[in-house]
């Protein structure tokens, strides 16, 4: 499904350790829009010691204002820099066959399969990536995650690949160690959002949204958390989104669950654009023909790993497509919890994500 660790080199573990207080079972928390009250709950539960500094409603904990941070999913908390202790992960798995000419391409979602909704990782899964980067296989991350984001989970995996797809598709970055965060976007795909904001605003005109430009940087309208606003964010007029140059268009609307408002949003014909409802009243909106499977198709042919080696898990519909592709030569895992509909388009499907479902499935490769 699809939601800045210290990210100063490129391999191994790159955590700064500023948070003595993070377990094996680290948090990176992926809060969906909704009451305060509730979210600044689910907030305290996910910060685990509470030695751990999160987005809360005064704003981001010891940012660096010199060095600020891509902007998050609107609704999500985001960790600073210096936040994320440094992981087990491949540590206890040196990279004893970087080279292995029979490596596989793991792609990862976040949300749902790697992450519980506390926001914690399974020693189990912790584990079994270590020890496929010990071996040589690539592992990464296919989120629609936003940046900021995403790269804490890096560090709470101890990987450092050398691609990740974000934002469903639309952003790709590249490991560069002379990039402020070890990582440098290296494809960004944009469209102009306005005339599926006005078709969307026509369908759900007490709908919230929110705009992320190439930069990372959210314009939103109406009530979204104060996460947004602190760590990159500021609330605008609706017109005001209508011109900007998106990476993605976010629209959230309380008052529907997720098959109500899947029934709305497939009256709207977006043509122009791929969408997907990540969250229960949560549409990702992309660049037309952009998804995690065509970034990923891209990473696997930089990468030059045959597609009979790709394995791509995940358990949302963000996800179909990029499992679809997968299951054409290689294979394609959802996890045990997902719908019916991302289970038809799997070769496989695992445990749930409560049952160490990933780690099942990677467990199998060697």
């Amino acid at each position: 499904m699809s939601g800045v660790g210290g990210i100063g080199g490129v391999g191994g573990v790159r955590g700064k350790g500023g948070a003595d207080g993070v377990s094996d079972e680290g948090a990176v928390g992926d809060i969906p829009f909704g009451d305060a009250d509730e979210a600044a709950a689910e907030a305290a539960g996910v910060s685990g010691s509470g030695e751990v500094p999160m987005v809360d409603d005064a704003g981001l904990v010891d940012a660096d204002p010199e060095e600020p941070d891509f902007a998050a999913r609107p609704g999500q908390l985001d960790l600073p820099r210096d936040a994320v202790a440094d992981a087990p992960g491949s540590a206890g798995h040196p990279e004893t066959n970087p080279t292995n000419p029979e490596r596989w391409l793991v792609a990862l979602d976040i949300d749902g399969t790697i992450l519980h909704e506390d926001g914690s990782i399974s020693d189990a899964v912790v584990d079994q990536v270590a020890r496929l980067t010990g071996l040589g296989h690539e592992v990464m991350l296919a989120t629609g995650r936003s940046v900021a984001s995403t790269l804490p989970v890096l560090d709470l995996l101890g990987i450092a690949p050398t691609y990740v797809v974000c934002s469903n598709g639309a952003i790709t970055m590249q490991r560069d160690a002379d990039a402020p965060l070890g990582y440098r976007r290296e494809i960004v795909e944009t469209f102009n959002p306005g005339a599926v904001l006005r078709q969307i605003q026509a369908h759900l005109p007490n709908g919230r949204f929110a705009v992320e430009d190439a930069d990372g940087y959210f314009r939103y309208t109406g009530d979204f958390p104060d996460a947004v606003n602190s760590i990159g964010g500021e609330a605008v007029p609706f017109d005001e989104l209508l011109d900007i140059e998106a990476t993605r268009v976010v629209v959230i609307s309380p008052g529907h669950d997720m098959e109500d408002f899947l029934s709305i949003v497939e009256t709207m014909g977006l043509h122009r654009v791929s969408y997907s409802v990540g969250w229960t009243a949560w549409l990702d909106i992309a660049p037309d023909g952009v998804n995690k499977s065509t970034s990923m198709e891209r990473v696997r042919q930089l990468l030059g790993i045959p597609s009979s080696r790709v394995l791509a898990a995940g358990d949302g519909r963000n996800d179909i497509e990029m499992l679809t592709w997968a299951a054409v030569s290689g294979r394609a895992v959802a996890m045990g919890q997902a719908p019916d509909d991302v289970r038809e388009v799997a070769t496989e499907v695992t445990s749930s994500i409560h049952d160490d479902g990933l780690a099942k499935a990677l467990a199998t490769l060697r």
